[in-house]
């Protein structure tokens, strides 16, 4: 049963109790992230997740670790694009205690500037790694190439430049900004009583200051397509590709979902077939859908040798083009919605997943979307939906291109990423 309760300040407490589950995921949202940072400050955000678990007025770093392990809890935080998230997920018996750490560390780190100083190394460390790891590397890049020029499109990380830049005064002054009641969110999902919930979380958030508006609006983004390649020794050549999809309001949402399903989202999927089952280029190729309040992207990975990567250019445009002209099979359709539908019941099972489905729905649509109302959704996309999604995304003029390894611009045949007969 979901219950929901706004707090006079616009702090928004949301529960939904399972009975058959005996764990309670709990999240303590904030409606924030990278796309917020002004350039100085990009990884900001991050930086923030990161300092909150390294010590409070009442507990240190030690203290805030020993006492989620002491509950045989799982706690984590992580920062997107759009918002920000301190979460835990214990047995039903230990949510006071979970609610009460969780609550400290959003409400009273110190920022210690001692401790941020490791941390800022720690982070350092972090974006390193993620440039040594060429998939992940390639997908930054990529993700920065096709929103160029806006916020949605800068690494979630930081640079080493912005991320060495940030003080605890950049910092205290984003949580001022940004960091606002009625940009706050509490979840719950499991084991959880909505009453007791409002009432250990009310007294700690209703005294929480309203915004004194400094919150900067969002900007929509826009891409205009672009080519780019990175040039690094690697084994093989890394290959993204996509254009703009539907956003996380767009009534084409749900065709977009089954054409990513359709096109790379699994092992029967056309892309992983051609590509990878039946010729052999590559161990990973597949299609990603990232979609926003705003905005969105189609995008399709692929890692061959680099010899093969115009093969895998022209294998992917000629599945795009069959779809683009209505090449697809009533079977092939009603199997990605079966997919699709039982991926999201199999996920309903978690309470981590429940917990998290349902704030990023009441950040996007203010409500809870229940799974029949999806589903339903998903049931009446046509086969003509579909490929006017197709068609809509990977049109002329509007493809982005990035690849990352032992290649050249010169050897990538452009003309494979026109998508016109």
């Amino acid at each position: 049963m979901y219950h929901k309760t706004v707090l006079d300040n616009g702090v928004r407490m949301i529960s939904e109790r399972v009975d058959h589950l005996r764990s309670v995921s709990l999240g303590i949202w904030v409606n924030t992230g990278s796309r917020d940072e002004i350039r100085s400050e990009n990884g900001v955000s991050h930086f923030i997740e990161h300092m909150s678990f390294k010590g409070t007025r009442r507990r240190d770093v030690l203290q805030i670790a020993k006492e989620l392990d002491i509950i045989g809890g799982l706690s984590n935080a992580f920062t997107g694009k759009e918002n920000t998230c301190f979460h835990g997920r214990v047995l039903g018996r230990h949510v006071d205690r979970l609610a009460e750490i969780l609550s400290d560390i959003f409400l009273n780190s110190t920022f210690n500037a001692v401790e941020m100083e490791r941390e800022r190394e720690v982070i350092l460390q972090e974006i390193n790694m993620m440039e040594d790891t060429p998939d992940d590397n390639l997908h930054t890049l990529f993700t920065g190439l096709f929103w160029d020029g806006h916020p949605i499109g800068w690494p979630i990380l930081g640079t080493g430049e912005t991320v060495s830049d940030i003080s605890q005064e950049t910092i205290l002054n984003y949580i001022r900004a940004s960091y606002v009641p009625n940009e706050i969110l509490i979840a719950a999902a499991g084991d959880v009583d909505h009453a007791k919930m409002v009432s250990f979380f009310q007294p700690l958030f209703e005294s929480l200051p309203n915004s004194d508006g400094s919150r900067s609006q969002r900007s929509v983004p826009v891409s205009r397509g672009g080519f780019s390649t990175y040039h690094k020794p690697l084994e093989q050549v890394h290959i993204c590709l996509g254009g703009e999809a539907p956003s996380q309001v767009d009534d084409d949402r749900f065709a977009c979902a089954l054409l990513n399903t359709i096109l790379g989202g699994n092992m029967s999927s056309r892309l992983f077939q051609e590509i990878r089952e039946k010729r052999g280029l590559a161990y990973a190729v597949y299609s990603f859908l990232s979609t926003y309040l705003d905005a969105g992207l189609l995008g399709i990975y692929a890692a061959t040798d680099p010899q093969n990567v115009n093969l895998v250019l022209q294998t992917i445009r000629d599945e795009i083009l069959k779809l683009c002209d209505g090449g697809l099979s009533d079977t092939e359709e009603s199997e990605a919605k079966e997919h699709l539908v039982g991926s999201m019941y199999l996920g309903s099972e978690s309470a981590d997943n429940r917990m998290m489905r349902m704030a990023k729905n009441e950040f996007v649509f203010g409500r809870y979307v229940d799974y029949e109302e999806l589903a339903a959704s998903l049931e009446q996309v046509s086969r003509d939906d579909v490929v006017a999604v197709a068609c809509r995304t990977f049109r002329d003029g509007n493809i982005s291109f990035a690849a990352l390894g032992p290649v050249k611009d010169e050897d990538v045949d452009r003309g494979l990423l026109r998508y016109d007969r």
